[in-house]
C-alpha cells in the first residue's frame, strides 16, 4: 500500500519543542492521539484532546515511569502488519486498534552523560520503552510512520492534510529512526566503556556533502560522530567557496597548531604541515614574520591566527595568495578588507573541542588511538648539557610545539619566537635537520631547534651545531644518547631531554 491515512498516533516524546501546535494540528485533521506521562500531561494542559495509554491498555505506569509503552495493546497496535490476515484477526480478537503514526524522541541520555551527570542520573535517562516503539514503527514502516525529530513535524502535518503518508516517506522516516536508535546505543556503549577504550561505536552522519576527495576521483563528504562538537560545527564562514576535502583537513592541521601557541601567535601550514610560525604581542607583526619562514611553501598556504584579525592584519594577508584564513574573530575593518579579496575563504571558528579519538583507516579496518597532545612541558624537561637561557627556552618551548604538529621526521628550527625552518616528513632525522636549516639559511645562528623523536646518531646535533644552533629540545631515549650529549657539549649547545615523543604520521 502505498498511502496510509492517519486516524491514529501514539506519541511519547522527551523533547516537546514545538509539540502543542503539531498536536493540535493532527487534532484538526481527525487524528486521535494516544500519550502517556509528561506528554499526556503536557497535551491535556494545552486543552488537547488526549487519550492516555493507561486507559488503553488497562494497565497503570509502573516503577517510577519506567513501565509505560510496554504492552501489546500499544506494540500490537504498532507492529500490526495489515496486510497479513492473521496479524489483522489478532487485531479483532484481542481489541487492539493500530496505529499509523508514532512520535517519540528520547530521554536525554547524551546530553546528561556529556553534562558530567551522576552515575545513577546518566542511567536513569537510559530510556527503554522510547527506543522498543521507534524500532517497532520502524521495522512495520510498510504501515506506520515514524517520527523522532520534531523537525519533522511540518512534513507529517502536510501528508495528513493531503490524505496520508506515502510508501517513500515512511521509509526515509524508518531509516532516520533505525540511525537514531543505533546512535542512541552507540552513545551509551561509549559511556560505559569510557574508562576502558575496549569498544567504540561511531555512528556518523554526512553534514557536508564534497566534490571529491583528496584527488577528483574519489568520493568524499564531512562526517560527524553523534553531536559532534568540532570546530568545524560551529564555525562562521565568514566569505569563500565551499571547503574542500584537503581544505578540512589543512584547516584542522592549522586550528590545532595554533591554538597550541601563545595567544596571538599565527601559524601557516602547507598540506598539514608547519611552514611559517611566529610568536609575539602583534598579529600583524606575527603574520609577517611566519610567511617569510618560507614564501614559496606558504603560497596557497593556510593562515590561522589565534586571536582576532584586525584591518592592517588582513590587508597584509590579502597581499598573497591563501587559500584559508581562520581565526577567533575577524573585525569589521578585517572583514571589509577580505571582502575584496572573494576567493579567500575566512572562517571564524571556536577552539578545538575535547574529543580525543585518532580514527585512521586501513585495508578493512581501523587503526585507534587516543589523540596526541603535549603533555610534557618545560617544567618536566631534564638538562642533559648546558642549561638554556631563558630567552632559548622560550624559543625551545615554541619550536617543541610546532614539531610536536609536523610530520615525522621532523627537525624545527625557532629564532625570538619565530620559526625560521621546518623539516618535515623526511625518512631520515638528519635528513630533516638539513632541510629545517636550508630553510632557515643564516637564521640558525643563534637559533634553536626541536626534534619529534630522538636523534639516533650525533650527525644531526654536530650538523646543527655547526650551522650555529645553540639549543636542541628532543625526548631521549637512543642508545646513542651519551654521543648526542658529547656533542651538545663540544658545540656549547643546550640539550634539553622531554622523555615524550611526537611522531605523526
Amino acid at each position: 500500500m502505498s498511502t496510509v491515512e492517519v486516524s491514529r498516533a501514539l506519541i511519547s516524546v522527551s523533547d516537546k519543542r514545538g509539540l502543542t501546535p503539531f498536536a493540535e494540528a493532527l487534532v484538526r485533521g481527525g487524528v486521535e492521539i494516544v500519550s502517556s506521562g509528561g506528554t499526556a500531561d503536557h497535551l491535556a494542559n494545552a486543552d488537547i484532546p488526549v487519550t492516555r495509554v493507561e486507559d488503553v491498555t488497562g494497565a497503570p505506569e509502573m516503577f517510577g515511569g519506567r513501565v509505560k509503552t510496554l504492552h501489546p495493546r500499544i506494540h500490537g497496535g504498532v507492529l500490526a502488519d495489515l496486510g497479513r490476515d492473521n496479524h489483522l484477526q489478532d487485531l479483532i480478537d484481542f481489541e487492539i486498534l493500530p496505529f499509523q503514526l508514532v512520535v517519540s524522541n528520547l530521554y536525554p541520555f547524551e546530553d546528561t552523560a556529556a553534562a558530567g551527570g551522576a552515575h545513577t542520573d546518566v542511567i536513569e535517562q537510559i530510556d527503554i520503552g522510547g527506543p522498543a516503539l521507534i524500532r517497532a514503527a520502524a521495522k512495520n514502516h510498510a504501515w506506520v510512520a515514524v517520527v523522532v525529530s520534531p523537525d519533522r513535524y511540518p512534513e507529517i502535518v502536510q501528508a495528513v492534510s493531503a490524505g496520508g503518508t506515502t510508501a517513500q516517506f515512511r521509509l526515509d522516516l524508518a531509516r532516520e529512526a533505525f540511525f537514531r536508535t543505533a546512535s542512541y546505543d552507540a552513545a551509551i556503549v561509549n559511556w560505559l566503556g569510557r574508562d576502558t577504550g575496549l569498544e567504540v561505536v561511531l555512528p556518523l552522519t554526512r553534514v557536508v556533502e564534497l566534490r571529491y576527495g583528496e584527488n577528483p576521483h574519489q568520493e568524499a563528504g564531512l562526517y560527524g560522530a553523534g553531536r559532534s562538537a568540532g570546530w568545524w560545527s560551529t564555525a562562521e564562514t565568514v566569505q569563500g567557496k565551499d571547503m574542500s576535502f584537503n581544505n578540512y583537513a589543512d584547516a584542522d592541521a592549522a586550528w590545532r597548531l595554533v591554538m597550541d601557541l601563545p595567544e596571538g601567535s599565527v601559524a601557516i601550514l602547507k598540506h598539514m604541515n608547519a611552514c611559517g610560525a611566529a610568536r609575539g604581542p602583534s598579529m600583524l607583526d606575527n603574520f609577517r614574520n611566519a610567511w617569510a619562514c618560507d614564501p614559496l611553501s606558504a603560497f596557497g598556504g593556510v593562515i590561522a591566527c589565534h586571536g582576532e584579525i584586525d584591518g592592517p592584519t588582513a590587508r597584509a594577508i590579502t597581499e598573497n595568495f591563501v587559500e584559508i584564513v581562520m581565526a577567533l574573530t575577524v573585525s569589521e575593518e578585517g572583514r571589509t578588507v577580505f571582502a575584496q579579496k572573494k576567493n579567500i575563504r575566512v572562517l571564524v571558528a571556536p577552539p578545538p573541542s575535547l574529543h580525543d579519538l585518532d580514527i585512521r583507516s586501513i585495508d578493512d579496518g581501523f587503526l585507534l588511538q587516543k589523540l596526541d597532545r603535549i603533555h610534557a612541558t618545560s617544567d618536566t624537561w631534564v638538562a642533559k648539557a648546558r642549561t638554556p637561557s631563558p630567552k632559548e627556552m622560550a624559543d625551545l618551548e615554541m619550536a617543541w610545539v610546532v614539531a610536536a604538529h609536523t610530520k615525522s621526521n621532523a627537525v624545527v628550527v625557532v629564532k625570538d619566537g619565530i620559526a625560521v625552518g621546518v623539516g618535515a616528513g623526511d625518512q631520515s632525522r638528519i635528513g630533516a635537520a638539513e632541510r629545517a636549516l636550508v630553510k632557515a639559511g643564516e637564521r640558525a645562528r643563534g637559533a634553536v631547534c626541536a626534534s619529534d623523536a630522538f636523534f639516533p646518531f650525533r650527525d644531526g646535533p654536530d650538523t646543527l651545531g655547526a650551522a650555529g644552533i645553540t639549543a636542541i629540545v628532543q625526548p631521549g631515549g637512543s642508545i646513542k644518547d651519551e654521543e648526542i650529549i658529547e656533542s651538545a657539549n663540544e658545540h656549547d649547545m643546550s640539550l634539553m631531554f622531554t622523555g615524550e615523543r611526537h611522531f605523526k604520521h
